[in-house]
């Protein structure tokens, strides 16, 4: 066993923290420590990683029915393993590339895709909220969220200071941190009037001095402390669950149905491709395709 192996993986990637966001790092300890697994399972040496026990490790992967992008996932982890831990890179060759494309072509699944939540839902479970605090709190996400074309880390970043009230009674937003965005030089978005009304409320009611735009409410009492991506996703769940959808419906819906569904009402508005990508923060045409694939949209009627 080289001097290389006998190294911590875990202490070495401590190096990234700060570097990438801590999605990104859970993800890489999950599937870096399915991968050192496997292979202290089979006896076979993880590092330096070799062509042939990584294209081992991909195909048993398909062969347990897990999901391309998964797979994909998993060998740019092990591909980041080897660097950090600066051993030889072994991976990149036409053997691991053909291993790629023969799992890829026998899962020939479209990606999966949360429900858009379109203009006309939204209304009726904004309409649907309890008259409370927290009825408050999420009219505001829903709407808001849906304006911006959100995602759930864009929506508990957001700050009360990122929120400014203009003339004609929409907001002003600066989305300081994006997936697309890991640098956080931020993008400037708008809301329609209805959202400037319903985030005026819920501020009304939550006080002045909370730094979070959303944050949680304890015994009726708003907390200085954001929200998290699962809160979020929960307001958008439990919003349709108050609406009436089946549970097998309500599953289809996660915070990312309000990106999804914005961007589907402004393709059947008429805006044109650059808008679309302007008002989401997009920075590839193909992204964008794939969020409007399901749009009910007839160019023949």
């Amino acid at each position: 066993m080289t001097q290389v192996h006998n190294r911590d993986w875990k202490a070495e990637f401590r190096r990234l923290e700060g570097a990438f966001s801590p999605h990104t790092l859970r993800a890489y300890y999950t599937d870096i420590g399915a991968f050192v697994d496997w292979c202290e399972k089979l006896e076979l040496d993880w590092l330096p990683t070799t062509s042939e026990i990584l294209c081992r490790h991909l195909n048993w992967m398909a062969q347990r029915g897990l999901k391309f992008t998964t797979i994909r996932r998993r060998l740019y982890a092990v591909r980041r393993l080897n660097m950090i831990m600066d051993a030889p890179e072994l991976t990149r060759d036409l053997g691991v590339d053909l291993t790629v494309r023969r799992i890829r072509r026998a899962q020939p699944n479209r990606p999966g895709q949360a429900r858009g939540l379109t203009g006309d839902v939204l209304k009726i479970m904004i309409d649907a909220q309890p008259d409370n605090p927290w009825g408050l709190r999420n009219k505001a996400i829903l709407s808001l969220g849906y304006d911006l074309l959100a995602r759930r880390s864009e929506i508990t970043a957001l700050r009360t200071d990122d929120v400014t009230w203009r003339p004609d009674g929409t907001l002003e937003v600066i989305v300081r941190r994006s997936k697309a965005d890991p640098f956080g030089m931020g993008r400037l978005a708008f809301t329609s009037q209805r959202s400037a009304e319903l985030v005026g409320e819920w501020l009304a009611w939550r006080g002045p001095d909370i730094g979070p735009l959303f944050c949680g409410i304890y015994r009726g009492v708003a907390i200085d402390r954001a929200l998290s991506g699962a809160s979020i996703k929960l307001v958008v769940k439990n919003a349709a669950r108050a609406v009436g959808y089946h549970e097998t419906i309500v599953g289809e819906f996660s915070a990312h149905s309000l990106r999804v569904g914005a961007a589907q009402d402004l393709l059947k508005k008429g805006h044109d491709t650059a808008a679309i990508m302007r008002a989401g923060g997009w920075s590839s045409v193909t992204v964008l395709g794939r969020y409007l694939a399901k749009a009910e949209h007839n160019v023949w009627a």
